[in-house]
């Protein structure tokens, strides 16, 4: 299995998400991945970070899902929590929850966008806006 092979080799796992989405930061919050993944990096896709850039001009839309980096590969909004649930460590009830829900990825398929909907609904009725999605012409990069 790809995931225990990796764990084996220390791998590195970079979670992008919108810091300034709550349901967001408490969801990578709660996650128990420093159980099994030896180490894990937050980035806030608002902050102007270079894989946020990097994810964007891969084509991924980060008002429509989250990216993980892992394994020098990106994952995105289903798949990425699919991803996190397989990976995520036991314990806690709502991280136990999140596991059971995501570990399907039938069931991360049936309610991620769900999810990423009411994240959009809750950034309008706050004001917030969503995140910059420019990506960098040739010239730029």
């Amino acid at each position: 299995m790809i995931v225990k092979e990796t764990l084996m080799n220390d791998a590195r796992l970079t979670i992008i998400y919108d810091g300034e989405c709550p349901f967001c930061s408490s969801y990578v919050s709660l996650l128990r991945l420093r159980d099994t993944v030896k180490t894990v990096e937050l980035v806030d896709a608002r902050s102007g970070d270079a894989r946020t850039r990097s994810a964007i001009n891969a084509g991924h839309d980060l008002n429509r899902g989250m990216v993980v980096l892992w394994d020098e590969r990106q994952f995105f909004g289903q798949d990425a929590v699919h991803l996190l649930a397989t990976l995520s460590g036991d314990g806690g009830g709502l991280n136990t929850v999140q596991r059971w829900l995501f570990a399907s990825p039938r069931r991360a398929a049936w309610i991620y966008p769900l999810l990423a909907v009411g994240r959009r609904f809750y950034l309008r009725l706050t004001g917030k806006t969503l995140i910059s999605l420019a990506r960098d012409t040739p010239s730029e990069r």
